[in-house]
């Protein structure tokens, strides 16, 4: 099967989505990233994989990490600026 080749910023864009899960989680504002998927009802084993092979995230996981944890959207988005509000 061959790969799909994603464009940088896709990737980038997902790396972004799970640096800011991993310090939330050192923050202890989440206790990890089960949590999260446990709270909006997100499947686990779609939500790792999507990790593993830095495929497309779904446009609702970055509205939480805006909404609800105050991730600067700007950062998430572009990557400049800083990771919180």
């Amino acid at each position: 099967m061959p790969t799909l080749s994603l464009p940088p910023e896709t990737i980038e864009l997902t790396e972004r989505f799970f640096s800011a899960l991993d310090v939330l989680s050192q923050q202890k504002v989440i206790r990890g990233k089960a949590t999260f998927v446990k709270r909006y009802g997100l499947d686990l084993r779609n939500f790792y994989k999507v990790q593993e092979h830095q495929i497309r995230i779904k446009p609702e996981w970055l509205v939480y990490l805006v909404r609800d944890y105050k991730v600067s959207a700007n950062w998430l988005l572009t990557g400049r600026g800083g990771m919180f509000n």
